[in-house]
C-alpha cells in the first residue's frame, strides 16, 4: 500500500510539472530558450518594487555624486535599449564594499560601491549594468521563483496523498521537496541564466555604443 500510495504522490507531482509547464510556458528575449514562468508580469514587477524600497531603507545611498552621475548615465544608455515594458527605471549606487550589483523587476538597479575599482571605466560598468538588466528582461528572476513554486506544490501534493498512510513517509517526502525549495531560492541564477544573461548584455552593451571588446570578464 505504502509502495501504491508512493507512485501515487510521484504521479501527481509529474502531472502538476506537465500542467504548469504548459501553462507558463515563455521564451526568453535574443535566446529563444523555452522558459517555465507562472507570475505575471505585474506581479513580478510589483515584487521588485517592493524589494527595492526595502533596500534603499536597509543599504545606505552613496553620496559620491560623480559615481552616482556616471552610474545613473550609464544605466540610462543601457536601459534605452532594453525592451523592459512598462518599466519604472532607477538606478542606485550603494555604499558597500561588496562588488555585486542587481536589476530587480520593474527596472530598479542597484550598484555597489565596492565593484567600481573593478568596472574601472563607463564600459566595464556598462558590462555590469548590461549583465543585471539582461537578467531582468529575460525574466529569470520569476523563472527561479517559478521552478519554487512547482517543487513546493508538489511537495504539498505528495505529502497529502502519503498522510492518509503513513506520517513518516510525508514527513520525508515534503522535507525533501522543502530543501529543495529552499535552495533553488537561495541560489542568485542558475549556470544557464548566468551564461544567458552574459550574452544578452553585450548585446545591450554594443547597442548602447559601448564597445563589448572593453568588457570586464
Amino acid at each position: 500500500m505504502k509502495r501504491v500510495c508512493l507512485k501515487h504522490g510521484l504521479s501527481l507531482v509529474a502531472l502538476l510539472g506537465v500542467l504548469l509547464w504548459s501553462s507558463g510556458c515563455a521564451t526568453a528575449p535574443e535566446t529563444g530558450r523555452r522558459q517555465m514562468i507562472l507570475l505575471s508580469a505585474s506581479e513580478e514587477m510589483q515584487l521588485g518594487l517592493t524589494e527595492f524600497e526595502k533596500l534603499k531603507q536597509d543599504v545606505p545611498v552613496s553620496k559620491d555624486q560623480a559615481a552616482t552621475a556616471m552610474v545613473e548615465r550609464v544605466g540610462r544608455r543601457i536601459a534605452a535599449v532594453a525592451p523592459l515594458p512598462n518599466a519604472q527605471w532607477e538606478f542606485v549606487l550603494f555604499q558597500s564594499d561588496e562588488a555585486n550589483a542587481f536589476c530587480l523587476p520593474g527596472g530598479k538597479v542597484g550598484v555597489y560601491t565596492g565593484i567600481l575599482p573593478v568596472t574601472k571605466a563607463e564600459a566595464g560598468l556598462a558590462t555590469v549594468i548590461g549583465h543585471e538588466v539582461a537578467h531582468a528582461t529575460a525574466r529569470h528572476g520569476a523563472e527561479r521563483m517559478s521552478s519554487a513554486m512547482v517543487l513546493q506544490t508538489g511537495g504539498q501534493l505528495a505529502s497529502s496523498a502519503l498522510g492518509g498512510e503513513n506520517g513518516k513517509y510525508s514527513e520525508t517526502v515534503g522535507a525533501a521537496y522543502g530543501i529543495g525549495s529552499q535552495v533553488l531560492v537561495a541560489l542568485p541564477h542558475s549556470r544557464t541564466q548566468e551564461s544567458e544573461a552574459d550574452h544578452i548584455g553585450l548585446l545591450y552593451m554594443a547597442r548602447a555604443g559601448y564597445d563589448p571588446a572593453e568588457a570586464v570578464a
